[in-house]
């Protein structure tokens, strides 16, 4: 009896200890799975915090983005408050330019200024009273004063060559004696970007001889204008986008036609210079 109580008491007391063990690791698993799911958070919440900080990094760089060009923004402001624009004649001109162009306009002279009407005659007036400045200098050698003449007409400069100094009778290629002349007046206009040039032909009224390689005297105009404007690019360096030709033939003379001298006086080359308002405007503000 003693015995069997004892192996009893073994046995409960084996079970008991088992019960109480089997209660911890319930516990134990229970707290691992706690602490696995907190990680599981924390490691969520982790990346979350991570990815909110990155678009904070982005929000701060696009806003310091924005600083640096809100302050480019600001100089070009001041710079453009600092130089007034105004609109005159359908066109914007800063109070700079304005500024620029009294100066020069100072220079002109003051009967033709009066009859200008517009920006655009103003701006003219500068360009021919320096182009003209510069012709005079360079264009007229002795021998030749008769035979070019430059003049402002409408504020746009003219210079008027004689036939002879250009070609031969009846005759659209230049001679030997034109380079000299066509090079100096291509040193001129490559010196002035803000404006183009047309090359006028003109004749007198007397019929093409027959069997000559020209058919008449409108044809013969617009030969010898294309002659001009072909040297001038392709021996000088005149930009073609500049360049106009234009034959007038025999329709718009200086004299009659009845006399030798006034055939002679007819047939001629004009050269027009006409100031290019965009690129005038340009060439102030560069300046």
């Amino acid at each position: 009896m003693k015995k069997l109580f004892a192996v009893f008491l073994v046995a409960g007391t084996f079970m008991t200890t088992s019960c109480v063990s089997k209660k911890k690791y319930v516990a134990l698993e229970g707290k691992y799975n706690d602490t696995s799911a907190t990680l599981s958070k924390t490691q969520l919440e982790k990346e979350e915090i991570e990815a909110k900080y990155a678009k904070i990094e982005e929000r701060v760089a696009n806003y310091n983005a924005k600083i640096q060009t809100l302050s480019s923004s600001n100089i070009s402001l001041n710079k453009l408050s600092n130089e007034r624009l105004q609109q005159i004649d359908n066109v914007v001109i800063s109070t700079n330019d304005r500024e620029k162009m009294k100066e020069a306009l100072a220079k002109v002279d003051q009967n033709e200024l009066a009859q200008a009407r517009t920006l655009k005659d103003s701006m003219n007036l500068i360009v021919s009273y320096n182009l003209k400045k510069s012709l005079d200098n360079s264009l007229l050698v002795d021998g030749e004063d008769d035979d070019i003449q430059i003049d402002i007409d409408d504020t746009v400069v003219m210079i008027t060559i004689s036939d002879k100094l250009l070609f031969n009778s009846g005759s659209y290629r230049l001679n030997s004696k034109a380079n000299p002349l066509l090079e100096r007046l291509a040193s001129v206009i490559n010196s002035e970007p803000a404006l183009e040039v047309m090359i006028e032909g003109h004749t007198d009224s007397q019929t093409v001889k027959p069997g000559a390689s020209i058919k008449d005297n409108w044809e013969l105009s617009v030969e010898r204008a294309t002659a001009v404007i072909r040297t001038l690019q392709d021996k000088y360096g005149v930009a073609p986008e500049k360049l106009i030709a234009a034959g007038r033939s025999s329709y718009q003379p200086l004299t009659d036609n009845d006399t030798k001298e006034g055939r002679a006086t007819n047939r001629r080359t004009r050269i027009v210079i006409l100031p290019n308002l965009d690129k005038f405007l340009a060439l102030l503000s560069a300046n």
